[in-house]
């Protein structure tokens, strides 16, 4: 049996997922997780790398003592936040986070030397507040040594393979988030970068999905106490969770369900309309050379933000069941919000943000954490309306259902409140989305399936799909 690897990194958790394919179907085992989070650091909100990187090693670790020798292994994590690397090859500064308020206002100050039409209509990325352009503009205001000394520009995982390889690349589905590669060319656009006064030289080759980096290094081997060949994933959580997508034709929304939900479609051009700037539609590099056409919507960070201050005002954190039935038993509360408001990226209460934002619109404030949460999940299903309909008037096509795919899946009521709100059936699983596409793409390099679509039908067999319909 040949065995694949996918470490797959999101804002709150991380987790080893062990791969492999036995008569046709995609089996799969956890042998690690753990927790990730923010730090507060020097001002700012941090990512904590060296934790990260202790962690993927105890997770290859906890591979080995399970029995296991994966042949290859792929890292995804969130997109736009990165690292730069001295000459030494060491993290010059803090990981700040794409949360932190550090990007406040850079676009207006760029707006005179770089216009956000001119911008989108050269890369198709959406405009958010904290985008990797936009992150590095403030980098150089504030820390402009650190810029000064850079020798390497990396996402988080690349950096993350450039420890278990020493090979720096960058890989293209999350080189394409940083508003700095060109949405034709998929390469980074020069110019852009030059007007941004940024050194080219920091920015590495850009490498495709499927492409091997190597073996681990001997440093790392020794570590873990196996070799294996290191590959490359869509390496953007979403990349990887739109190949788990088991499409029935092209006629499907798709909805990655986790912190963040993108909801969107699988194109093979970009969209750099004005209409899909004004939108706010992005165009993300995907598997294959395709494009993920899509809206980022705050997603369910709103409800983990809830159980995480729940927990810290009683010691104990309730389970998302209870918060769902929660939200069922006050069901008839009519309250909802702007979910892509940036008052919710990090507010320092979500609890009373929402309650707030709530009375502003003109509703009861909640008085409850049923109603709390019937108010996110009414804005959820309203934002996933409201984005289909956008999509379709984008593309000029008539959607027939919505695939959802990730942790949110799972979440039955909030299924039933989309398929309610946009009129389509939906279609719910699998759960590991984000993983089991890292996996699809070292099945496809190993040979497994013939080609994607072989793939994605195998899907169809390994796991269960739950549909839900309109009531």
């Amino acid at each position: 049996m040949t065995y694949h690897l996918a470490i797959d990194i999101g804002a709150s958790s991380g987790r080893h997922i062990l791969g492999w394919v036995e008569d046709g179907r995609m089996q799969l085992r956890e042998v690690y997780r753990f927790e990730n989070r923010l730090v507060e650091k020097n001002g700012h909100l941090c990512w904590e790398m060296d934790r990260l990187w202790a962690n993927v090693l105890a997770g290859l670790k906890a591979c080995k003592d399970a029995g296991y020798t994966p042949a290859t292994v792929g890292i995804d994590t969130w997109a736009v936040d990165f690292v730069l690397l001295d000459a030494a090859g060491e993290i010059l500064g803090d990981t700040v986070a794409y949360r932190d308020s550090r990007t406040d206002g850079v676009r207006q100050a760029l707006e005179s030397l770089l216009p956000f039409a001119g911008h989108y209509a050269r890369t198709g990325i959406q405009y958010q507040p904290f985008n990797t352009a936009y992150q590095l503009a403030a980098l150089k205001k504030e820390h402009p040594e650190q810029l000064a000394a850079a020798k390497t520009f990396l996402m988080v995982p690349d950096y993350l393979n450039y420890k278990l390889t020493g090979v720096a690349v960058n890989e293209y589905t999350n080189a394409s988030t940083t508003a700095l590669v060109g949405a034709v060319s998929r390469d980074w656009d020069d110019e852009l970068i030059a007007k941004l006064g940024l050194p080219q030289a920091i920015f590495q080759p850009i490498r495709m999905p499927g492409t091997a980096l190597g073996s681990l290094t001997p440093e790392v081997q020794a570590e873990v106490g196996f070799d294996c060949t290191v590959l490359l994933p869509a390496t953007h959580d979403t990349g990887s969770a739109w190949l788990a997508v088991p499409a029935r034709d092209d006629k499907a929304v798709y909805l990655s369900s986790g912190t963040w939900s993108l909801l969107g479609v699988e194109n093979t051009a970009p969209i750099t309309t004005p209409e899909s700037a004004a939108a706010n539609f992005t165009n993300e590099g995907g598997y294959g050379g395709t494009y993920r056409y899509l809206k980022n919507i705050m997603g369910l960070w709103m409800i983990q933000s809830v159980r995480r201050e729940l927990g810290e005002r009683t010691g104990t954190r309730p389970t998302f069941p209870e918060l769902i039935a929660a939200a069922r038993a006050d069901s008839a509360y009519p309250g909802l919000v702007d979910a892509d408001d940036d008052r919710f990226l990090a507010p320092k209460s979500m609890i009373e943000e929402v309650k707030a934002a709530c009375a502003e619109a003109g509703y009861p404030a909640p008085a409850t954490t049923g109603e709390v949460m019937q108010a996110i999940y009414n804005s959820l299903a309203d934002d996933y309306r409201r984005a289909v309909s956008a999509l379709q008037s984008l593309t000029g096509k008539a959607y027939e259902s919505v695939n959802i795919v990730g942790g949110g899946s799972q979440d039955g009521y909030l299924n039933q409140m989309t398929a309610n709100a946009t009129g389509l059936p939906v279609y719910a699983g699998p759960t590991e989305g984000t993983a089991l596409g890292n996996l699809m793409v070292q099945f496809l390099a190993a040979g497994e399936y013939a080609d994607l679509q072989a793939a994605r039908d195998a899907i169809k067999q390994s796991f269960a799909i739950q549909e839900v319909l309109p009531q």
